[in-house]
C-alpha cells in the first residue's frame, strides 16, 4: 500500500511538471508570437515611413545625387545627369560599429567641354567655383557618418546652378519676343544684348554670376548704350530687382517692362 501512495505521488510530482513545463512552453511560445506581431507592425511602419519619406523626395527633389558604386574600397556618386563624380577611397571601420574612415576625397567633371553648351560650361564652372570656395572636402567629410551633409551641400549648389541654367537657356529660345537680340556666356559672364525700336534704345548688359546665385546681388556693367536711354536709367530697373527664385529671367523683366514697353516674361 505504501509502495502504491510512493508511487502515486511520484506520477503526481511528474504530472505537475510535466503541467508547469507546458505552460512554460506555452507563455513562451505566447511571448514569440507577441514578439513577433510587435516586429512585424514595426517593420510595416517602418517600411510607410520610408514610402512616405520617398515620396517627398521625389516630389520636392531634396537631392540632386545618385550612387553609382559602392564596395569595400570606394563609394562613388554622381550628380547633374552623371557630368559630375565624387569618389570617395573607404578605410577600415573605426570605433562605433558602422563609422568608416574616408581617407580620400575627389570631384570632378565628367562634362564634354567640346560638345557642352555654353549654358552647361558655365553651371559646372560655378558649381567648382563653390566647392573651391570651401573648406577642403577631406576635411568636411573624414567618416561616412559626415556624408549626408557633404551630399547636400554639393546637391544645393548643384540644384542653383542648374536652374541658372534653365533660365539662360529659356532667354536663349524666347529673349527675342522681349527684344532681347542676344544671350552670350563667356565663362562666368553673361552678355545680354537688348534692342527697341519703340524706346529708340539698343544697350549691352554684362552681368558677373557666382555659385551665391540667386541669393546675392549681381554685379553688371553697361558697356554699351546709344539711344535714347543712358546707363543711370538702366542701372536703377537692374538695381531694382531683388534676390531670389528666378532672379535672370525678373531682370530682365523688368528692363523689357520698364525700358522697352513690352510684355512681361512668365515667372
Amino acid at each position: 500500500m505504501c509502495c502504491e501512495k510512493l508511487l502515486a505521488l511520484i506520477l503526481f510530482r511528474v504530472f505537475v511538471k510535466c503541467i508547469a513545463l507546458f505552460l512554460y512552453s506555452f507563455r513562451e511560445q505566447s511571448n514569440i508570437r507577441d514578439k513577433k506581431k510587435q516586429r512585424a507592425s514595426e517593420i510595416s511602419h517602418l517600411k510607410e515611413y520610408a514610402n512616405r519619406c520617398q515620396e517627398l523626395m521625389k516630389k520636392y527633389n531634396f537631392s540632386e545625387w545618385a550612387i553609382k558604386e559602392w564596395n569595400d574600397h570606394q563609394a562613388v556618386f554622381t550628380f547633374l545627369y552623371d557630368s559630375v563624380e565624387l569618389t570617395l577611397s573607404l578605410g577600415r571601420p573605426v570605433g562605433e560599429l558602422f563609422c568608416v574612415n574616408i581617407v580620400g576625397v575627389n570631384l570632378e567633371s565628367l562634362l564634354d567641354e567640346a560638345k557642352a553648351l555654353p549654358s552647361s560650361k558655365l553651371v559646372h564652372r560655378l558649381i567648382f567655383q563653390f566647392i573651391n570656395s570651401q573648406s577642403s572636402l577631406k576635411e568636411k567629410c573624414s567618416t561616412v557618418h559626415h556624408l549626408y551633409q557633404v551630399l547636400r551641400d554639393i546637391s544645393l549648389v548643384v540644384s542653383r546652378c542648374e536652374l541658372l541654367g534653365e533660365e539662360i537657356e529659356y532667354l536663349n529660345r524666347w529673349g527675342g519676343k522681349f527684344n532681347l537680340l542676344k544671350t552670350d556666356v563667356n565663362d562666368t559672364k553673361v552678355k545680354l544684348l537688348f534692342s527697341s525700336s519703340v524706346s529708340f534704345a539698343k544697350f549691352e548688359v554684362e552681368l558677373s554670376l557666382s555659385a551665391s546665385y540667386p541669393a546675392s546681388p549681381i554685379a553688371f556693367t553697361i558697356p554699351k548704350c546709344t539711344g535714347k536711354l543712358n546707363q543711370e536709367e538702366i542701372s536703377v530697373v537692374l538695381s531694382s530687382v531683388p534676390v531670389g527664385a528666378n532672379y535672370l529671367k525678373r531682370m530682365v523683366n523688368q528692363i523689357h517692362r520698364n525700358l522697352l514697353q513690352g510684355p512681361s516674361i512668365q515667372r
